[in-house]
């Protein structure tokens, strides 16, 4: 089996790391194995139909304008 070698990681990104693999119950090697196997199965075609479903299941209620929210939390 094949292996990465990743340099230079942010110290905070491991801690969050760590405290992700201790909540699952996994090594933290075991956890980042996992999200990288997730990350590589990620097939664009079946997110694209997921989020055509949202889309269906969500038209026609009334939604606020994201830029505006956005605006609002720039000058709070």
């Amino acid at each position: 089996m094949a292996q990465i070698l990743i340099r230079n990681l942010d110290e905070a990104t491991i801690e969050r790391l760590k405290l992700r693999a201790a909540q699952n119950g996994r090594s933290l090697q075991a956890e980042v194995k996992m999200i990288l196997d997730q990350a590589a199965h990620v097939d664009l075609r079946t997110a694209r139909l997921a989020a055509a479903r949202i889309r269906d299941k969500l038209k026609g209620r009334p939604a606020s304008d994201s830029v505006d929210l956005l605006r609002e939390e720039r000058y709070e």
